[in-house]
Order: structure tokens, then C-alpha cells, then sequence
């Protein structure tokens, strides 16, 4: 895991990721309904504990956005969050055990545009996003990916009120920051000694963060006020730990609801493992069921110590990669960060405006939505672009789940359309006809085989092979059986050589 060489660029990374996942966690808590220092617990957990077990080199895990919904409406059914917390405990013991299981599995069944039309889509959300938090209108929470808001905004909504409500401080704090990181990523500047020692990242927000002190203390006029800062909690204060309701655990209604955000969780970090593997440089693969594994011990960790529910985060994994991480201890450095920086730290880190924070956000997701990802995927053709194009729709007006589900059944559609042509043919020459049968014949090509066999007219010769199937479902025999006993009245010579080879060879039992 660890390798000395890769030490120096495994910190840089998780630097910045530190960075991205500080304004999350809290936003994320916020939008739950849960205490504050919930989502920094599980930022803590889901780096360190799952990123010590996982066997992903580059994903980072945390608290969702995609789990807000889920989060705020159990605690309100439970009524309390300690039973929340019993209900989390659960459900990381049931993903331990579908994990065992091998449930993992299931993530290999996402296709490639559909992945590649997630993480577009999750750029696009995160630059709709982020631009209002650059501005200073910051009445939504960090970290929100769906369309409609808490705030009765939705994200187009929320652009048109920036413009009556932006915050000059905060715009020129956003400038700065702006400024750094284009230096330090896409000018020669980026040769100089300044940007190889220090992180361009943590530069920029330590400048962003230099500026609204100078602004605070010469122009306090001018000042951010708290809202436009990071808030983080005293984590120090037991009043802000939670624990368990284990008197209760054994209630029909948190069973029902640790299965709920078990499945939920667990389809979110596979999407996610995915994504992050298909952007992974190294083309490195994660063990998907080992990952709910690892996923299923951070929640219940997570929810012994009042955390909220952890799954591998698509914002945070890409992060840390375009931020050249080349392995997981830059996942395990953040979420030491987060630990060490919120008990030691806190004052200087609440000084942080969340409009420096967002340009960083901003940056990472240009680079998953780049114009030159829509051409490269147009160029695989139809059936490859819309399945992409339509997830990427899909995500930014829904939420991931339903997005990827649009995306997987057009997909689908493709696969059952391609698979039709090329499983079941029929070749004709003058008179003579051949249907050809090959791989897996399910029952589901019936309607194509009576299709292809009502093409042929009177006096036809036939010659229908199966030597080149693997499978013949008994339906398919039923219709060519069908089709064999009326051939006579219509004239059609069926070929005395007509096989049909496969394990449950037809013709041999003639």
C-alpha cells in the first residue's frame, strides 16, 4: 500500500481532497437533519476505516448527497437520531454480509456509457452548483447534487438569483483563488519550484483565506459574514457525539430502514468504484464486493460514534485523482487531516470562505465534463452517444440513481436490438433460405424467429442450422417444430441436413 516514492503526490492529493470533503461533510449533515459534526465523523471514518480496508486505490468515501433524502426522512419516521444511528449499525452488518456474499458483483453490469454519462453529468452538477457558493449565495448546502432544492430552488432557479444577490468579497476572494489555481495548472508557471513544494490547492485557498482576514480586519465594512464561511463544530464538546439506541435496535421500523440505506449505499458506492476506476490512470481494478465489505464496516463504525451513513463519493474520488493521487493513502492522509484539523484547527479552518472552496470544486468539474469527453464518446456512435447523453440528462434534472436507471435501460435497448441481428439470421439466395442460429437462443428471439420464417414463401427451400448455438431454449424448438409440420402444405422443402447442435441438441432426437 504504501510506497515512499508516491508519498509526496498521495499528500499533495489529499490535500485538496481535505479541502472539497470539509464544506461537504457539513452541508451534507445540514441537508440530513443531523447534527454537524455527524458529517464530519463519517469524513473521518469513511477516510481513514474504509480507506485502510478498500481495496480501491483511488475512491474516497464519505457522506452522500445522494443519502440526504433517505437520512432526513428516517430520522423524522424514528423520530430520533440515536435510533437512526441503530438503524445505520444494522445496515453496515447486512453489507458486510451481501459483500461476503459477493453482491459486488452487480457493479459490472453498469455500462461504460453509462459510467462515463455519470461523471459528466456529476461535473456539470458540480459547476451549476458551486457557482452560486462562488458569488457569496450560499442559501443551499454544500454538497447538494439534485435538482430540486430544500430551498424551493432548483439549480437553473438558483443561477438567476445569484445575480440579485452575489457578494462583492466574496466574488474577489473567488478571483484570487481563481487566478492561483489556473496559474499553478495551466501556465508555464507551473514549472516554478512554488508550485512543486506547495500543493497549488492548498496555495489558493490559503491566499483566498489570507484575503478575507485582510478584508476583515482593513475593510470590516467589507467582511464575509459567518454564512460565507466554513462552520465546522467542536468536535472536543461531547455534546456533539451521539451513540445508538441498542435498547430498541430490534424494532420492525429500523430493521426496514437499515435495509433501505444498506441497499441504497451499496448501489451508490458501486456506481461510484466504477467511476472512479475508469477515470484511475492505472486502470487498476477494485474489488467490488470486498469494497462493501470495507463500506459496510465504516457505517457501522460511522454510526457507533454519531456519524451518518458512508459510501464511496464520486465528487471526492475524482478529486483525488485529478489531484494525481496514486494510491490510497491519500484517502486514509484525508481523512486524517479531517481528524487532526477540526480538533486542532478549528478557528483558522472556520475562517475559510466557502466561495474559495468552490472554485476548487468548480475545477475539478470542468475536468469531468470536458467538451472533448461529448465528441470522443460521439464518435463510438448511437448507441454508445445516447445512453451517455441521456444519462447525463437524466442525472442533472433527477439524482444519480434514477439517471444511471435511464441510462442502463436505454442501454439495454441497444444490447437487445444488436443482440436480435446478430443471434437469430436469415440469408436468402433465389429460392433457397438459411436461418442461422447462434450463441444463447432464449425465448425472448420467439418473436423474431416467427418473424424471419413468415418471410419465406411457398416453394421455398430451408435449411435452418443451430450448429452454432450454445443454447436452445424450448420455445425456439416449438416454433421451428411448428414451422417444420406446416412446411408440406406450403411447399417448403426443409433440408434433410438441418442441425441443430447445442446441449439440448433438438434434431438428434428426431
Amino acid at each position: 500500500m504504501f510506497k515512499k516514492e508516491n508519498f509526496v503526490a498521495d499528500l499533495s492529493a489529499s490535500i485538496v481532497v481535505f479541502f472539497v470533503a470539509l464544506p461537504l461533510c457539513l452541508g451534507i449533515s445540514l441537508a440530513s437533519g443531523a447534527p454537524l459534526a455527524s458529517g464530519i465523523i463519517s469524513g473521518i471514518f469513511g477516510g481513514i476505516i474504509v480507506g485502510l480496508i478498500s481495496g480501491s486505490h483511488t475512491s474516497v468515501s464519505g457522506p452522500a448527497a445522494g443519502l440526504t433524502t433517505i437520512v432526513l426522512t428516517s430520522i423524522q419516521v424514528l423520530g430520533s437520531f440515536d435510533l437512526f444511528l441503530s438503524a445505520l449499525l444494522i445496515a453496515g452488518i447486512i453489507q458486510i454480509i451481501i459483500g461476503f456474499l459477493g453482491a459486488g458483483i452487480i457493479g459490472n453490469f453498469v455500462p461504460s456509457s453509462v459510467i462515463k454519462g455519470m461523471l459528466a453529468a456529476i461535473g456539470i452538477i458540480l459547476i451549476f452548483k458551486q457557482l452560486p457558493h462562488a458569488v457569496g449565495y450560499d442559501v443551499d448546502f454544500e454538497g447538494d447534487e439534485s435538482f430540486n432544492q430544500l430551498d424551493h430552488q432548483n439549480t437553473f432557479s438558483e443561477l438567476l438569483n445569484i445575480f440579485d444577490r452575489f457578494n462583492t468579497t466574496a466574488i474577489i476572494i473567488a478571483l484570487i483563488t481563481f487566478s492561483i489555481l489556473f496559474l499553478g495548472e495551466y501556465t508555464k508557471l507551473k514549472k516554478y519550484k512554488l508550485f512543486k513544494l506547495v500543493p497549488v490547492s492548498l496555495l489558493a485557498v490559503l491566499l483566498g483565506t489570507l484575503s478575507s482576514v485582510l478584508i476583515n480586519n482593513f475593510f470590516p465594512n467589507y467582511a464575509l459574514e459567518s454564512e460565507h464561511l466554513v462552520q465546522i463544530p467542536n468536535l472536543i464538546d461531547s455534546k456533539n457525539f451521539n451513540s445508538p439506541n441498542f435498547s430498541r435496535m430490534a424494532e420492525f421500523g429500523v430493521i426496514i430502514i437499515a435495509f433501505k440505506i444498506a441497499i441504497v449505499a451499496s448501489l451508490e458506492t458501486l456506481l461510484s468504484i466504477e467511476a472512479t476506476d475508469k477515470l484511475d490512470p492505472f486502470k487498476r481494478i477494485t474489488p467490488t464486493s470486498k469494497e462493501l465489505v470495507a463500506q459496510g464496516i465504516g457505517n457501522s463504525a460511522s454510526a457507533l460514534f454519531g456519524g451518518l451513513p458512508v459510501t464511496a463519493v464520486i465528487v471526492r474520488s475524482s478529486a483525488n485523482i485529478v489531484a494525481g493521487a496514486k494510491s490510497k493513502v491519500s484517502a486514509i492522509l484525508h481523512g486524517l487531516l479531517l481528524l487532526v484539523c477540526v480538533l486542532l484547527f478549528t478557528k483558522f479552518l472556520n475562517q475559510i470562505p466557502l466561495s474559495s472552496l468552490a472554485i476548487l470544486l468548480l475545477f475539478v468539474g470542468y475536468k469531468l465534463t470536458k467538451p472533448s469527453l461529448y465528441k470522443n464518446i460521439f464518435g463510438k456512435g448511437f448507441s454508445q452517444f445516447l445512453p451517455f447523453i441521456l444519462t447525463v440528462i437524466a442525472i442533472v434534472f433527477t439524482d444519480l440513481l434514477i439517471g444511471v436507471l435511464v441510462g442502463l435501460c436505454v442501454s439495454i435497448y441497444f444490447i437487445v436490438k444488436n443482440s436480435y441481428k446478430r443471434t437469430i439470421t436469415l440469408i436468402k439466395d433465389n429460392e433457397n433460405y438459411l436461418i442461422k442460429l447462434k450463441g444463447n437462443v432464449s425465448f425472448v428471439y420467439k418473436a423474431v424467429l416467427r418473424n424471419h420464417l413468415e418471410k419465406i414463401p411457398k416453394g421455398a427451400y430451408v435449411i435452418i442450422d443451430g450448429s452454432g448455438a450454445l443454447f436452445i431454449d424450448l420455445d425456439i424448438i416449438e416454433v421451428i417444430d411448428e414451422f417444420i409440420e406446416m412446411a408440406p402444405h406450403q411447399n417448403i422443402t426443409i433440408d434433410k441436413k438441418t442441425t441443430i447442435s447445442s446441449p439440448n441438441t433438438y434434431f438428434k432426437k428426431k
